[in-house]
């Protein structure tokens, strides 16, 4: 299958995303080809890359100067101080904003590189090379950045946009089966949100997907990105439309900081128990039917997928689960917004719940 294009286009910014296999030996042939240019280069680096992919990457940045610097990417180490790091680097090496800067990683290196770009004089320009299932469907569009604090997850960042995405099918080859079901659980939530097709070619192509057997996987990730590009061109910056991107994440963040961002979770389960929530929530709430309630459902049981919060938390977690649900950043008063489904491929948006409503579903949901 040869190399696809995804052109996103934003107030702010116009860039392409690069969907192929074997793609990061050309790198210097897609800035060529997108018209791009830099006189050096930092890398920043996921330490569980691959050594070999990232030697392909350096080799095929010709005549440009390479600076790395290597991070352990989980949710603790995305923080303000990782960014001053990167910072530090950047000015000390005297770069300037015609450089750039390189994300190499999964979905923690591209927003803490991102933010990094965005505040380095203002804005450096910054490409992302997405190197998990998750980071090419989701984080690696739309110019979202930030680091998480004591207060809850990305509370602190920017939006910024990218030149180029170079999203490499062949990554996905080096990642265990935990990481790809972390990946598959954000394009199962813009299918559900958006395009009723989408959902049952996953539905009935669920282990082929797993198994990154072509085409199934690059139609997944080609369709996953044409709708969050579709979102993202008419909602930049999460004024309306581009909330529906949240289904989910409003339980599924306060579950992660409630673990304190414990590798118990990963991002992708936590998504997959928020969707399990909101879609019982919507259910409990006559917003959806029980026919689409029961096929999202059945989806969401699968043996492969965490099975219920009360693997991961106890009655006395509640209190804390309720506070990081409150401090989500999507509100702007006592009430927390959630999004909320109504049929497959529909969403609602906005809905305002009371503490005391979202803590009785939630106690229910602990208890039985």
């Amino acid at each position: 299958m040869n190399p696809v294009k995804l052109i996103v286009k934003t107030k702010s910014d116009t860039y392409p995303i690069i969907i192929g296999k074997n793609i990061i030996s050309n790198i210097s042939k897609i800035f060529v080809a997108n018209s791009f240019r830099c006189r050096k280069c930092l890398l920043i680096i996921d330490k569980n890359v691959p050594n070999k992919n990232i030697l392909k990457i350096s080799k095929s940045l010709k005549n440009i100067e390479i600076i790395k610097y290597y991070l352990i990417a989980n949710e603790k180490n995305k923080n303000q101080k990782m960014v001053n790091k990167i910072l530090n680097i950047l000015l000390e090496k005297n770069f300037s904003r015609e450089d750039c800067l390189i994300s190499i990683g999964g979905g923690i290196t591209g927003d803490i590189a991102g933010f990094a770009a965005s505040l380095f004089k203002r804005g450096l320009k910054f490409i992302n090379i997405p190197t998990t299932l998750l980071s090419q469907v989701d984080s690696s569009i739309g110019g979202k950045t930030g680091v998480n604090t004591i207060h809850g997850k990305n509370l602190i960042g920017s939006f910024y946009q990218p030149k180029i995405v170079i999203s490499d099918i062949s990554f996905l080859k080096t990642l265990p089966e935990r990481e790809i079901i972390c990946g598959y659980a954000e394009v199962l939530k813009h299918s559900l949100i958006a395009k009723k097709n989408l959902y049952y070619f996953l539905s009935n192509n669920f282990e082929k997907i797993l198994e990154l057997k072509s085409p199934y996987i690059e139609k997944a990730i080609y369709e996953s990105c044409k709708i969050k590009r579709n979102v993202v061109e008419k909602d930049e910056k999460e004024n309306d439309l581009r909330k529906i991107l949240n289904f989910g994440h409003t339980f599924a963040h306060a579950f992660e900081a409630t673990l304190n961002f414990s590798k118990k979770l990963n991002h992708g389960e936590a998504v997959i128990l928020g969707m399990k929530s909101a879609v019982k929530f919507s259910y409990k709430k006559n917003l959806i039917k029980k026919k689409d309630f029961r096929i999202i459902f059945n989806h969401l049981n699968n043996d492969k997928f965490p099975r219920s919060i009360k693997d991961y938390f106890k009655l006395k977690d509640l209190k804390k689960i309720i506070s990081f649900m409150i401090k989500d950043k999507k509100n702007d008063s006592n009430k927390i917004k959630l999004m909320l489904i109504n049929r497959i491929g529909s969403t609602i948006i906005d809905k305002e719940y009371s503490k005391k409503s979202l803590q009785l579903f939630l106690k229910n949901e602990l208890i039985y």
